[in-house]
């Protein structure tokens, strides 16, 4: 009985470890191919939209940005 509830324990410890390792894996293979927003990011798509944007804009912009993450 004891060893039953042993072994549960173990294999539920493994996974967990397991699922971590391949969930950082995973995250830092999509970071490295979609790169966190920047500021040439934001400058360009204000400039798409039309806008040519200030540097104190583009600061407001990452500040909020960074806010949000």
């Amino acid at each position: 009985m004891w060893e039953n509830i042993l072994w549960c324990v173990i294999g539920l410890i493994v996974g967990l470890v397991v699922g971590f390792l391949l969930a950082r894996k995973f995250m830092k293979k999509y970071l490295k191919e979609n790169p966190p927003i920047n500021e040439k990011m934001i400058k360009i798509m204000m400039q798409q939209m039309g806008r040519t944007p200030s540097q104190k804009q583009i600061n407001q912009m990452m500040k909020a940005m960074n806010k949000v993450q």
